[in-house]
């Protein structure tokens, strides 16, 4: 805020020399050079001061402020928004797998399923666990395989689906593609995918989208 000063008065003393007298000053002799240099100064300065309160009040926002509880509010509801219109459809009667998003299919890729007497799940479920490179633990011997990766028995990608007592259900990858490619009826429930293929499926959901299975 720019605040009024006190008039400044002039007088000339008997020897032509102009004095600058602030009635709050003490007084001092100065040629009329420098005060008109003194003024146009002070012009300055009060430009520069309005000039200056626009930069402050930008400079009062910050560059980069964080998100507001609405706009946290917002985002969230297009993330449950964009999961509410993705669900995973295996069908066993196919054997076929795929992401359904805003109506279209996604994938369709071919699938290994339980074994009859270890048959996979029916029903609708929801996506509970996303892992890379999961260990495998048997469930007969409770022994952990050593190796993990593309080349374990659960693949790279492991996407858990269902529990039931210590175990869960879910769609992994598999160092066995041949099992894939004849979409034959080999395993203890869970559901494997060509390595590739379940990379692309990891990829396009998220935990709590919607798993449903259908024979």
């Amino acid at each position: 805020m720019l605040r009024a000063q006190p008039c400044d008065f002039f007088r000339k003393s008997s020897s032509g020399v102009r004095f600058f007298l602030r009635p709050v000053d003490t007084l001092r002799p100065v040629s009329l050079a420098r005060l008109m240099l003194r003024l146009e100064c002070a012009k300055i300065s009060a430009l520069l001061a309005v000039s200056a309160v626009p930069l402050a009040l930008a400079g009062a926002i910050p560059a980069s402020a964080s998100p507001t509880p609405l706009q946290l509010s917002i985002a969230s509801a297009r993330s449950q928004s964009a999961m509410a219109a993705t669900r995973i459809h295996l069908d066993l009667s196919q054997r076929r797998i795929s992401v359904i998003r805003n109506g279209q299919s996604i994938g369709r890729w071919p699938v290994a399923i339980g074994d009859p007497k270890t048959p996979t799940p029916t029903g609708v479920f929801r996506v509970e666990t996303k892992l890379v490179n999961p260990r495998y633990e048997s469930t007969k011997s409770g022994r952990v395989h050593p190796v993990t990766g593309p080349s374990s028995p659960l693949g790279h990608r492991w996407i858990g689906f269902l529990h039931r007592g210590d175990d869960q259900f879910g769609i992994h990858g598999t160092p066995w593609p041949q099992w894939v490619k004849i979409r034959a009826a080999v395993s203890n429930g869970c559901v494997r995918m060509l390595n590739d293929h379940v990379q692309k499926l990891y990829e396009l959901v998220e935990v709590g989208t919607p798993v449903m299975i259908t024979r």
